[in-house]
Formats: structure tokens, sequence, C-alpha cells
């Protein structure tokens, strides 16, 4: 049975653009069901129809739902072993579900202020000192990454895992609001954006036509 994938805005949703990719990347083949966010009572019905968490997204593989990107991940790293969404190395692959999991809790800073949003016309931005120190943070993480790791691929962990995934929308929002990087983070993003799945999301994205106000208003 193929899974079924729900997902948000590919424009606006930093939450769905994870798990998707995750399969998109690794060649697992899904259905996807777009639900549009923040659209009235009868979409949300929809999404709450499929979890009662009542968020996007969710992934349904038969009897099985699951919900949260990470969790999503997961799953589907336990459902297709052979795929590798993990290092493989114990050590590695404890490193990876480390940072993944910081990314997952923290950063929100970062989030509120540059909130995903692909059609934005790139342009920086006041931060606060909060989302300064996040933007740090998270060079550090891909800095480190690549160091120990950046001999077997241009991914954080060399071949691309399930740690790129849950990095993926920060991309897009150093991107988006033009933060200033080190050339190394920039290597790395590059790398992020050739790759043919996040390119498909984004050109997908950017061919989107709805408008979420709440998301275009600084």
């Amino acid at each position: 049975m193929t899974l079924k994938l729900v997902i948000g805005n590919k424009n606006y949703s930093s939450w769905s653009m994870r798990p998707w990719l995750a399969l998109r990347a690794n060649n697992i083949p899904f259905d996807e069901v777009f639900v549009p966010l923040y659209t009235g009572a009868a979409d949300k019905q929809r999404i709450l129809d499929v979890s009662r968490a009542g968020k996007v997204p969710i992934l349904v593989d038969g009897e099985v739902t699951v919900w949260d990107s990470l969790a999503i991940i997961e799953y589907v790293a336990e459902r297709f072993p052979e795929k590798r969404l993990w290092p493989e190395h114990p050590a590695q692959r404890a490193h990876a579900r480390s940072v993944s999991a910081e990314m997952h809790s923290g950063f929100a800073a970062l989030r509120n202020e540059c909130g995903m949003n692909l059609h934005r016309p790139v342009r920086a931005i006041e931060l606060s000192a909060d989302a300064r120190a996040n933007i740090a943070r998270v060079e550090q993480i891909w800095a480190e990454c690549r160091q120990r790791y950046g001999q077997s691929g241009p991914f954080l962990f060399g071949a691309f895992s399930a740690a790129d995934a849950m990095f993926a929308p920060v991309v897009h929002r150093f991107r988006t609001y033009a933060i200033e990087v080190a050339k190394e983070t920039r290597a790395y993003m590059d790398a992020m954006m050739a790759l043919p799945a996040f390119a498909e999301w984004t050109k997908a994205g950017l061919a989107e036509t709805i408008i979420i106000e709440k998301f275009e208003t600084p």
C-alpha cells in the first residue's frame, strides 16, 4: 500500500516540507494530499478527519497514522531501513538525531521573525538578539557536521539524511531574509538548493497562488 502524506501550502509550511523532502529525496513512493491552511472550517475538518491533532503534516500507512514531522521521519526510517535516512554508524546516528531534535524543539526567535515564505522578495530585516543567536547556533551545527563528516558528501552527514530534511526550511529562511553567513554555510545551502527534491518543492511553492495574510505581515 502506498503511503499518503497530508501537507499544507508549500510556500509556507516548513513542517510539511521536512517529511516530504525525506520521502522524495530517498525515492520512497507516496501520494501527496494537499490541504490549504487557514482557509476555513471545511479544510480544517479535512485535517481533523485524518488526525485529531488537527495539524499537518500527517502520514497515513494503511492502519497507521503518524503526525508531527520528526515522528513521521522516524517512522519512515524504520519502515524503509534500506534507505538509511539516518547515518549507519551509531555515533553519527546519535549526533544526527540530536541536532534534528534541537531543530525540532528550538530556534523560536528565528522561526517567529523569519517565517518561511518562498514568495517573499529577498531582503534583510532587523533581527532580535535571540534570532541572531539562533542563526549563530545553526551555523555552528552545520559547520561541525560538515567538518566531521563532509569528506563523504556535501550534506551534514555526507550523504543526504533526515537531519538535512529537518534543517531544509532554514535554508529557505537564510536565503529569503538575506542572512549573512559564512562561506562554509553558503556552500551547504548551495548543495541543498541543488538537490532535485528541494528544487521540486521550491518550484511548486513558488507556483502557488494562495496568500495567507498572517504570514505576509512582518
